[in-house]
């Protein structure tokens, strides 16, 4: 993978991350309760969404220190 995609690849794994972090707190309806107490797509928010949100920000410092460093 060159240099000059590998950026948009983890922009893009970024916003990945960060959309399915959002849906893993949004109500559902589904036969699990959520350790937050209601009805979720993913029976174990918030972890899952701590999770996703660490590797969005993950993604995304290594995107910045990819693109700090010389040509």
């Amino acid at each position: 993978m060159s240099r000059q995609t590998l950026p948009s690849f983890l922009l893009a794994g970024a916003i990945l991350f960060l959309a399915l972090a959002v849906s893993t707190v949004l109500p559902f309806s589904s036969k699990m309760i959520s350790d937050l107490g209601y009805y979720t797509l993913c029976p174990f928010a918030p972890w899952s969404t701590f999770t996703l949100l660490f590797l969005a920000g993950l993604c995304e410092v290594l995107r910045r220190h990819i693109n700090a460093q010389p040509a």
